[in-house]
């Protein structure tokens, strides 16, 4: 098993049952408050609505997938520490169920309480495993780097979800339903949503070649190919707070990781209601929510958020393709499993590797069989994150048996 002498670092989670009451709060304005305490307590509330539910039926093929071979039976203990959406739904308790049937003796510690607590964990040696609903930030990773001298092992563990919101749902453009446009691709939601830049992040490498001119920039309908009164109209640009993490997937996906966007962008981000509830979100009232009711009334606008919003009124979606020669695909269950769709989503593990090593053998034999088809069965029966493909299982596998090289990092 890894275990690493504790480093003194300070980034580490209190467990639930040591955190004090947090102090009151101050009346929430007319609007919605936005203190981050009042935030947490409605997020929380909120995913005890739907995190046992099933999302999706669908049984998809799984016959490309490889069966899991046991190496034979291993014993020992694997710590968690990361993404809460594996505690918060069935899929840790049936991932370590379904694992446990072939190696009674391993026992799984774990601290799922946040996304944000993964990267601590492993370069502070209290972690082996960091599941992640996201791939970790330049700073999470820089910490990482200066600790071990190269970069944590990445692992997808499943395709995002389609449509449900937390469940790192697939990112889907929406303009108005009276928008002429009929299709966009990847290079033309650059233009719309970043500006020019000199280069982009690569994890933490800096790449120029993701550099481009202010003559790619696209600031009105008309340079979209519309015609008549859209002509010459602004593009009005809604968008997530540049803190929240899905303008980081955005940008990785769209605008080869640079971090420059439109100077006229409008930022929303989430509130908590205080006009009674809304639906499966409770009093939390989310920034997607918030950008489509206004993209609804202003027939010039853009934003992207989930298919979860697609039937707000006043509102489409238009087909996407990685570019112009590409075919252009719709955002459906089946082309964001199947990754057609260019802004499916993934979510992670990542782990420990020293140069010239390979994984901890139990963590690898666990890896190995949540990437099998037993391990996506799990996956599909939870029904809210998607089972891998052939091809990107495949490519698990591959990383699995890497061999540990040392990486660099570009920054400070």
């Amino acid at each position: 098993m890894i275990r690493l002498a504790p480093l003194g670092l300070l980034l580490l989670a209190l467990p639930a049952q040591a955190q004090t009451a947090p102090p009151a709060v101050a009346e929430a304005p007319r609007d919605g408050s936005q203190n981050s305490l009042d935030l947490q307590r409605a997020r929380a509330e909120a995913l005890k609505t739907k995190g046992l539910r099933r999302a999706y039926t669908r049984e998809f093929d799984l016959s490309g997938l490889p069966h899991y071979q046991s190496q034979g039976k291993l014993s020992g203990v694997i710590r968690q520490w990361g993404s809460n959406y594996l505690a918060d739904s069935s899929l840790e308790k049936r991932f370590e169920g379904a694992f446990r049937r072939y190696h009674p003796d391993v026992r799984f510690e774990n601290n799922l309480s946040s996304t944000f607590i993964a990267m601590a964990g492993l370069y502070t040696g209290k972690a082996d495993l960091a599941p992640m609903g996201r791939r970790p930030t330049w700073d999470e990773l820089q910490s990482y780097q200066r600790v071990f001298g190269t970069l944590p092992v990445e692992i997808v563990m499943a395709t995002g979800s389609y449509d449900v919101s937390g469940w790192t749902f697939a990112l889907v453009p929406f303009v108005h339903k009276d928008n002429p446009l009929a299709r966009l691709t990847i290079e033309q939601l650059d233009g719309i949503f970043g500006a020019q830049r000199d280069g982009g992040w690569d994890r933490n490498n800096w790449n120029e070649k993701a550099a481009r001119g202010a003559d790619k920039n696209i600031r009105t309908w008309g340079q979209l190919g519309l015609k008549g009164e859209w002509a010459n109209k602004p593009i009005h640009v809604l968008a997530y707070n540049l803190n929240y993490h899905f303008p980081r997937d955005f940008a990785e996906k769209v605008m080869g990781g640079g971090y420059k966007w439109n100077e006229r962008i409008k930022e929303y981000s989430n509130k908590v209601r205080t006009d009674g509830e809304g639906g499966d979100f409770g009093k939390l009232w989310v920034a997607g929510d918030q950008m489509m009711d206004d993209l609804g009334k202003d027939k010039y606008a853009i934003t992207y958020t989930s298919m979860l919003y697609a039937q707000k009124p006043g509102v489409k979606t238009v087909p996407l393709a990685t570019k112009a020669a590409a075919p252009f695909v719709m955002p459906t269950l089946e082309t964001v499993q199947d990754r057609s769709y260019p802004l499916a989503r993934e979510v992670y593990f990542y782990a420990n590797r020293a140069p010239g090593q390979k994984l901890d053998p139990l963590v690898a034999e666990y890896l190995r069989f949540i990437v099998s088809r037993e391990g996506q069965e799990a996956v599909m029966a939870d029904g809210k994150y998607l089972p891998l493909t052939p091809e990107l299982a495949r490519r698990q596998l591959e990383e699995i048996e890497r061999v540990g090289t040392a990486a660099t990092g570009d920054g400070g």
